[in-house]
C-alpha cells in the first residue's frame, strides 16, 4: 500500500477532535489539585498527579507511538482510546492518592494516542496538502490542551473533581467509536520486531539533521512556552494585576483564537516552505515576550498571549511537515524522537522558571523566556535564505 494515500478522503475533522479528546486528559487534573489534596488530607503524593500523568505520557510516546509503524494503526489507535477510556473509571473512582497517582500515569500513557493520530493523517494526506491536513489536526490537539484546565476548573467547581474524569470516559469511548468508523485499514509500514523499532530510535537522530533541528528548534520554544505558562498565575497575582488564580484558567481561552493559526501555518508550509513559517513562528514568539516584559498591562498581556500561542503552534506545524516527510515507513517513530525532544524542552522551562522568578522576579524570567525563544529560531534565522526549499525537500 502506498504511504501517501492521494485518492483517500481524509476524515481531517474526525482526526482532529479525537486528538483533542485525547490530549485534554493530560491537563485535566491541574485546575482541581486543589480540590484533591483537600478530598485526600493534603497527602503530600496528591502534589505529584500532575507529575504522573505528564510522566506517563511521555512513555507513552516513547513506549507505544512507534507501534504505529509495526501495527495496524487504526486498531491500534481504538484499542488504545478504550484503555484510556478504562484508566479514567480507575482514576474517577480512586480511593487514595496513591492509587489516583498510578491511575494518572496511565491516562498520561493512553493519552500518547494523540501522537498516534496526527502522522496517520500525514500518511494519509496527498504531499500538496500535508501541511493543510497536519495544521488542522494540530488545531484539535491544541484546542484540547488550552481549553482541558478551564473546562475541568468549571467542572471540578460545579460538580466536584471526580466528574471530571468520569465525563472524560465516554469522550474516550465516542472518540474510539469516531476513529473505528472514520479511519481506513493501515497496514503496517515497516516489518520490524518492537525492541529494534525502539533502537531505531537512536538511528534516526544520528542520520537525519532535519530531525535534529526540527527537535531542537521546537524543544527551545515549547520551553520558553513553558516558562511563560508556569508562572502566569503567580504574575497575574501581583499587586499590579490583583488577579486571582481563576484568571489564569480564563486566559487559556485567549490562546485558542491562536489555533487558527495551526490551519493556515499548515497551507503556508505547502506552498512556501516549512522553514519559512517556522522562522515566522519563532519571531511571534520573541515579539510576545517584548510584549509581557515591556509593557505592564492586561491588553498587551492578552496580545503577548495571542501572539506566543500563534507561533507556537505555527511553528509545530512546520517541524511535524518537515520530518514527516523525510522517510514515510518511519513517520510515528520521527514523530517519537521530535516530540520526546519538545517535552523534555518544556520540561526544562517550567523547571527554570518558577527559580527564576521567585528569585529575581518578572523582566528577569521575560529575558530568560525571550533567550530560549532566540535560541530556539537561531538555526533558521542562520540560513534564512533556504526559505524555500526544492520540490520534494523536507526542508
Amino acid at each position: 500500500m502506498s504511504s501517501d494515500a492521494d485518492v483517500r478522503p481524509v476524515p481531517t475533522i474526525e482526526m482532529a477532535a479525537a486528538c483533542g479528546i485525547a490530549v485534554a486528559n493530560i491537563y485535566y487534573n491541574q485546575p482541581l489539585l486543589g480540590l484533591i489534596a483537600g478530598r485526600f488530607g493534603h497527602s503530600p503524593i496528591a502534589a505529584s498527579i500532575p507529575t504522573a500523568t505528564q510522566l506517563g505520557y511521555a512513555l507513552g510516546l516513547f513506549l507505544l507511538v512507534p507501534l504505529g509503524d509495526l501495527l495496524e494503526r487504526r486498531r491500534l489507535i481504538v484499542a488504545q482510546f478504550l484503555v484510556l477510556a478504562l484508566t479514567l473509571v480507575a482514576a474517577a473512582a480512586a480511593p487514595s492518592a496513591l492509587t489516583l497517582a498510578l491511575a494518572s500515569l496511565f491516562v498520561g500513557l493512553a493519552s500518547a494516542v494523540a501522537q498516534q493520530i496526527v502522522p496517520f493523517a500525514a500518511s494519509l494526506a496527498p504531499q500538496a496538502r500535508r501541511g493543510a491536513v497536519i495544521g488542522m489536526v494540530m488545531s484539535g490537539l491544541l484546542a484540547g490542551i488550552l481549553l482541558s484546565r478551564t473546562l475541568s476548573g468549571f467542572v471540578g467547581a460545579a460538580a466536584g473533581w471526580r466528574a471530571v474524569f468520569w465525563i472524560g470516559v465516554p469522550l474516550a469511548i465516542a472518540a474510539a467509536g469516531l476513529m473505528r468508523w472514520r479511519l481506513p485499514p493501515s497496514p503496517a509500514t515497516v516489518r520490524l520486531p518492537y525492541h529494534y523499532a525502539l533502537a531505531s530510535l537512536l538511528n534516526l537522530w544520528r542520520s537525519q539533521p532535519v530531525l535534529r533541528e526540527a527537535t531542537y528548534i521546537q524543544a527551545g520554544l515549547f520551553g520558553s512556552f513553558s516558562v511563560f505558562w508556569t508562572v502566569l498565575a503567580l504574575r497575574l497575582q501581583e499587586p499590579v494585576f490583583g488577579l486571582g488564580p481563576a484568571a489564569a484558567g480564563l486566559f487559556g481561552l485567549v490562546g485558542v483564537a491562536g489555533i487558527l493559526a495551526a490551519p493556515l501555518a499548515g497551507r503556508a508550509a505547502d506552498r512556501r516552505g516549512a522553514r519559512a513559517v517556522a522562522t515566522i513562528g519563532c519571531s511571534l514568539a520573541l515579539i510576545s515576550w517584548m510584549c509581557f516584559g515591556l509593557v505592564t498591562s492586561l491588553p498587551a498581556m492578552i496580545v503577548g498571549i495571542f501572539l506566543f500561542d500563534a507561533g507556537v503552534q505555527a511553528t509545530i506545524v512546520a517541524n511535524q511537515h518537515r520530518i514527516y516527510a523525510l522517510d514515510p515507513q518511519a513517520r510515528n517513530r520521527l514523530n517519537t524522537v521530535f516530540m520526546t525532544g519538545m517535552f523534555l524542552g518544556g520540561a526544562i522551562g517550567s523547571a527554570g522558571a518558577a527559580a527564576i522568578y521567585l528569585r529575581f522576579g518578572w523582566n528577569t524570567l521575560c529575558l530568560f523566556g525571550a533567550a530560549l525563544a532566540l535560541l530556539a529560531g537561531l538555526p533558521l534565522y542562520w540560513r534564512r535564505g533556504q526559505f524555500t526549499p526544492r520540490s520534494g525537500s523536507p526542508g
